[in-house]
């Protein structure tokens, strides 16, 4: 973890400073200006060290700003303010949330998962003619329990059941979790000729884990509080928009020498899943197969956003609104 990253996490319960913290020295500030009782010497001491810590109080104050996002007023996030300071804060009062919320029951073996995604289309600086992608948004259903899925328990391709119980029986302790994680997803041979590390590895099965539906609220707790104790995972300081225009919560891993930064996005409401982006994060040659494509810094790869799941009883049925 760099420097800033665990200085903005030991001081994000600092305050934000209000009219009435700032006030006295505001107007020990403005009784040195206007030379009330001092002498001349005496007025210019005290008006550097007013205008010194009036600055430090502005600085501090813009820091923490950046770093809490006042949502009291926006109907698309939680009542309290999101505080956006690091992974472990942000995360861990996802967790906190969470653990309040009772759980629905498990789904029946007979019953059917119900999902909407939406792509956006890739934005590449370097690229034109891309081709939009087919974003409407088409419901899809597929078995809780699928018996294709499921005869093969070395087939590492999960019905949702499947993962579902694996979430569930997922240890408390963030790093037991972790270490079964892993075992749950084995490591990629290659990912564009380069060795996945288990690092990647593990952002990888967290994610697979995070996006899949349903997944109870305490398991998804128990899944945040461990994502926010893996190296690199950052969480960015605004909030962002998915595919389907919707605000977002960014949890971020970059993988080194990899040029792209790999996005989980999270409902500021609730804290579910709302998507996925991969942004390049530096300007690079993209060699797949004899094909070369210039890739830019800030370019989005992969833009999709999951606007609607739900358990439904049968194939072809709509969830109630």
């Amino acid at each position: 973890m760099d420097e800033l990253t665990h200085l903005r996490e030991l001081r994000a319960d600092a305050p934000v400073p209000n009219r009435a913290a700032l006030a006295p020295g505001r107007e020990r500030l403005t009784d040195a200006i206007a030379g009330r009782n001092r002498s001349a010497r005496r007025l210019w001491a005290d008006w550097r060290v007013a205008s010194l810590g009036a600055a430090a109080a502005i600085t501090a104050a813009a820091l923490i700003i950046t770093q809490v996002v006042d949502t009291s007023s926006d109907p698309d996030t939680l009542a309290n303010n999101l505080d956006l300071s690091g992974p472990t804060v942000t995360l861990n009062r996802a967790a906190d949330f969470l653990e309040e919320r009772q759980a629905p029951p498990e789904p029946r073996a007979g019953q059917w998962i119900y999902a909407v995604n939406v792509f956006a289309k890739p934005e590449l600086a370097a690229t034109e003619n891309i081709a939009d992608p087919d974003n409407s948004p088409e419901p899809s259903w597929t078995p809780y329990a699928d018996p294709e899925m499921e005869k093969d328990p070395a087939d590492d391709a999960w019905s949702s059941r499947e993962t579902y119980q694996a979430a569930e029986g997922l240890p408390d302790d963030p790093a037991a979790l972790l270490a079964e994680v892993r075992a749950l997803y084995p490591a990629f041979d290659t990912e564009r000729g380069r060795e996945e590390s288990s690092t990647a590895r593990t952002f990888r099965g967290l994610s697979t884990l995070i996006e899949s539906y349903p997944l109870s609220p305490a398991a998804r707790a128990r899944i945040y509080r461990a994502l926010g104790t893996v190296p690199g995972v950052r969480v960015t300081g605004h909030l962002v928009r998915d595919a389907a225009g919707r605000k977002a919560i960014a949890i971020t891993y970059e993988e080194p020498g990899s040029h792209e930064r790999r996005e989980l996005l999270l409902s500021p409401s609730d804290y579910t899943y709302a998507g996925t982006r991969h942004v390049v994060t530096e300007d690079h040659e993209l060699n797949e197969q004899g094909f070369v494509t210039k890739m830019t810094a800030g370019d989005i790869t992969l833009d999709r956003a999951r606007t609607a799941a739900a358990v439904v009883d049968a194939r072809g049925e709509l969830p109630e609104p």
